[in-house]
């Protein structure tokens, strides 16, 4: 049996992979991966249940392996994220939670134990995913693959406008610091590693605008023809 086709979408935090996505996979009407949301939420249960640090390390392995996470359709057009049937997709969009997603993502043994959870999203008639290892290492089969990019000026910029909108106060300098460590901690990871697949398009954003970036990916992947 063929296995249902994938597009990966990789990149830093605020390269514009996510609402990519999001709206490829509506246009498609296709399955969406939010990988980044994944290790969000398990930051976020883990939290909820009390864990703390590498000292409840066991205890979050197990979180990872039973995570009952779905993504539904968001009223501004996004994904909504539901754990246990319940909605926390504002909760686990803090700089906070993303921060600790990321330190979690660094564990070996973490990113193993969620492994298969990520590859269970991929079901007929295909699948949008986006993240930082999806074209490298959940998806390595993948039909088309896209690895956006921008500076981090830029990201910050965007983050910001992103919080303004939301009632939330935040400096575009502290941003670009957060970001900054981020990308420095994704990157040097020695379990799955920021980095393009050798077979991916990469695709520097920082001067583009949000319709032309989907332009160039739907071109790309043959929207037409699919």
């Amino acid at each position: 049996m063929t296995e249902a086709p994938v597009i990966t979408i990789d990149g830093p935090s605020g390269s514009g992979k996510g609402t990519v996505s999001q709206k490829l996979a509506t246009d498609l009407g296709w399955h969406y991966l939010d990988s980044g949301a994944i290790y969000r939420a398990l930051a976020y249960a883990a939290e909820l249940a009390g864990i703390e640090g590498s000292a409840g390390k066991e205890q979050i392995v197990s979180l990872a392996r039973e995570l009952k996470l779905k993504f539904s359709p968001a009223d501004d057009g996004g994904a909504g994220v539901l754990l246990a049937g319940t909605d926390i997709s504002d909760s686990i969009r803090t700089e906070e939670c993303g921060a600790m997603a990321s330190k979690l993502a660094a564990d070996g043994e973490i990113r193993a134990a969620l492994l298969q959870r990520q590859r269970d999203f991929r079901q007929p008639p295909g699948l949008v995913a986006d993240g930082r290892d999806m074209g490298t290492v959940v998806f390595p089969d993948a039909t088309h693959k896209f690895f956006l990019t921008a500076s981090a000026q830029v990201r910050a910029e965007r983050r910001y406008k992103q919080l303004k909108e939301k009632g939330i106060n935040d400096s575009i300098s502290r941003l670009f610091t957060v970001i900054s460590e981020r990308d420095a901690r994704d990157a040097g990871r020695s379990n799955s590693p920021l980095t393009p697949a050798t077979d991916a398009i990469v695709l520097d954003t920082s001067d583009m605008s949000l319709d032309e970036v989907i332009g160039f990916v739907k071109q790309h992947v043959g929207y037409q023809s699919l």
